[in-house]
């Protein structure tokens, strides 16, 4: 579950039944107050629609295959990219 460590504030919200009602069942399953569960979908949504200040990847980062693309080619890509940065990261040269 989403815990903050900010400080709340008060605020009120219109939500149909039947949402309120799964919001109901979730926090009677897991066994947390109503407000846990919206708080968390807040958080989730929130961060859903924030939009950041650098990019998720540099254009360094990208790859241009120049063609077709499989598979084991996105897997290539993807652990080079990962090895290189956590190269980068450690600060080793590349």
């Amino acid at each position: 579950m989403y815990h903050s460590v900010m400080a709340l504030k008060r605020t009120n919200v219109y939500a149909d039944d039947s949402d309120l009602l799964l919001i109901k069942e979730a926090a009677a399953r897991l066994g947390v107050p109503e407000a846990e569960i919206i708080r968390e979908g807040i958080h989730r949504i929130a961060l859903a629609h924030r939009v950041w200040d650098e990019p998720f990847v540099t254009d360094e980062e990208t790859f241009d295959f120049g063609g077709p693309v499989d598979e084991g080619d996105v897997r290539s890509a993807v652990t080079h990219g990962y090895e290189e940065r956590e190269r980068r990261n450690r600060g080793d040269a590349a």
